[in-house]
């Protein structure tokens, strides 16, 4: 199992910031590794609601088919997915600052299945730096929107 955790300070509120991250996706948006990302439901984001996402690592394409397995609106998401390869589990949350801006909590935790398990140990290094980037571009993605502002459904208005 690889875990990889971070904090990310962004200049949206936290309203705004979840409702985006909860639509999970957004992460075509603000990952670079992620090459596709589809709303496979459509609608407000609530447990249940599923998302196919298309990750590109060493120049192979991986899907994973996302579902919100709890909803703490408008602050905690939890996110599962398992394609038999491998599972991710990430858990986002937002945290109100005092300038109005949000910390973005995000902790994804990545275990392989089958016989990549022997691989185990390298995985943590391989999936510290696919975090880095996509924690950046997180980042960068929320400041642009920041600056565009913000509608009600998290969407850059």
């Amino acid at each position: 199992m690889a875990r990889y955790t971070t904090t990310i300070p962004v200049p949206t509120d936290p309203e705004a910031t979840f409702a985006y991250l909860a639509r999970f996706s957004t992460t075509e948006e603000w990952d670079p590794g992620i090459v596709e990302a589809t709303d496979l439901d459509g609608g407000a984001p609530r447990v249940g609601s599923r998302y196919r996402v298309v990750a590109l690592a060493a120049g192979r394409r991986s899907e994973l088919v996302y579902e919100i397995v709890d909803l703490g609106a408008p602050h905690r998401v939890v996110l599962h997915a398992d394609n038999g390869r491998f599972a991710s589990h990430d858990v986002i949350t937002c945290e109100a600052r005092p300038d109005g801006g949000t910390l973005v909590h995000y902790d994804a935790e990545l275990t392989l299945g089958g016989i990549a398990r022997l691989v185990d140990p390298l995985l943590g290094l391989a999936f510290r730096r696919i975090g880095d980037k996509a924690a950046a571009g997180l980042g960068t993605t929320l400041e642009a929107k920041a600056a565009a502002g913000f509608d009600d459904a998290g969407a850059a208005a």
